[in-house]
């Protein structure tokens, strides 16, 4: 144990070479106790692919020693080898005293692999053997909160909560709360989200969406404003709080929010349109603009900001804008029928004819179910003097709209 001493003061004074070097020359000659107690040094240290080759020769030499199975699989796993370490969990016998532990460690790996039911089978078999171990039943709890199963997670996270409200830093109170909150009992969520006292901004960021879920807006507020003041760059918050300020009809501070969000999230598309929606409703068109170009910039083909755009280019009559607006977001490979209508539109409106007939028929062959369009399609035609063009177009969308009288009368004086 000398050398081994040795070894460990040279790795407290960080000579980590000299002191595997030690050992190394040191493991020849070492006894049973001494290589176990390198292999424990090696772990502790990081070496594991080296601890794992002390183990695996001492588990040859003691085949049956349930030890080393288990310290070896937890080697495995660290480096990613699952389906050894499965092996060897595997070949502890019913009668061995880490036969609880091993099924415990099964479990873990099946759930990995997406094995659920293995997974559940092992603790299954784990809590007859003990049935009132609070660990197997937080591995049950979170085996089927993970798979969404909340009903039945919640009966083992009821079962935990009266011995232990923790569990390997995982609050118990949070995940029953989370549970009943995903089988829509926000009230019983609620409840036990107030029983926390915490200052956690995760269970502050839940406690809030909780409440807003259970139609309790003031205090999801106030949960959200907490989780600003104790982490200001809690990116998911701000979007949340801005959406119930807005809901609470409090659109200047929906958007104070939203824009305070924007300073500490600058890549979120979402947050970037909402504030520019938010700025339109307060008239500040401007700066609406400003952050619904932010929004498509960040995504050329963000469909749903890009028509909010085009509508606020028509308010100002700014045609030249729209066109502009797709030719830009078309060369980043943004393709959509909506944005072929509108540009026809646009040029339609600059008197344009050769442009807007052209982009007309584009969309033409995704929106030939939409009656808006081909009556829209089948008036143009029918201005631009091409009557033998817009007659099937009228006839399509009298199919589709059979009580438009005004247009079918216009359809009829055109055969005549």
């Amino acid at each position: 144990m000398e050398t081994i001493m040795k070894a460990v003061n040279l790795m407290e004074a960080k000579k980590t070479n000299e002191a595997i070097a030690l050992l190394e020359g040191f493991l020849p000659i070492a006894d049973e106790e001494e290589r176990f107690t390198i292999a424990e040094l090696y772990i502790q240290w990081g070496f594991l692919q080296e601890a794992s080759v002390i183990l695996d020769e001492m588990l040859q030499q003691y085949p049956n020693e349930s030890e080393l199975k288990v310290m070896l699989a937890d080697i495995y796993i660290e480096l990613d080898n699952d389906e050894q370490a499965i092996n060897l969990l595997n070949d502890i016998s019913e009668d061995d005293e880490a036969y609880l532990q091993a099924l415990i460690q099964l479990a873990d790996l099946y759930q990995a692999q997406g094995l659920f039911e293995v997974a559940e089978q092992k603790l299954l078999t784990a809590k007859q053997m003990n049935p009132n171990e609070p660990i197997i039943d937080f591995a049950l709890g979170e085996l089927l909160f993970s798979t969404g199963d909340y009903k039945k997670a919640i009966t083992y996270y009821e079962k935990i909560i009266v011995k232990t409200n923790e569990i390997a830093n995982v609050s118990i109170n949070d995940r029953l709360a989370e549970a009943y909150a995903a089988t829509g009992e926000y009230e019983k969520a609620l409840e036990i989200f107030q029983s926390i006292d915490s200052e956690n901004s995760d269970t502050l960021f839940k406690y809030g969406f909780t409440a807003s879920q259970a139609g309790r807006l003031d205090i999801a507020i106030k949960a959200w404003e907490q989780v600003i003041t104790l982490d200001p760059y809690y990116h998911t918050v701000y979007y949340q709080l801005a959406k119930a300020y807005e809901e609470e009809e409090l659109p200047k501070e929906a958007y104070n929010t939203a824009k305070k969000g924007l300073h500490v999230d600058e890549f979120n598309k979402e947050l970037f349109f909402y504030a520019g929606t938010l700025a339109h409703q307060l008239d500040h068109n401007e700066e609406s603009e400003e952050w619904i170009r932010q929004a498509v910039a960040l995504e050329p083909d963000y469909k749903e900001a890009v028509l909010f755009l085009i509508e606020l280019l028509k308010v100002r009559d700014n045609h030249e804008g729209i066109i502009e607006l797709i030719n830009e977001i078309k060369q980043y490979g943004a393709e959509d029928a909506l944005y072929e209508w509108e540009i026809a539109r646009a040029y339609n409106e600059i008197e344009s004819y050769n442009n807007a007939l052209n982009h007309y028929k584009e969309a033409y062959n995704n929106l030939n179910q939409d009656s808006e369009f081909l009556k829209e399609f089948a008036y143009f035609l029918t201005e631009e003097g091409r009557t033998n063009e817009a007659l099937p177009i009228f006839k399509a969308y009298l199919k589709l709209q059979p009580e438009d009288f005004d247009t079918e009368e216009f359809y009829n004086r055109l055969i005549q």
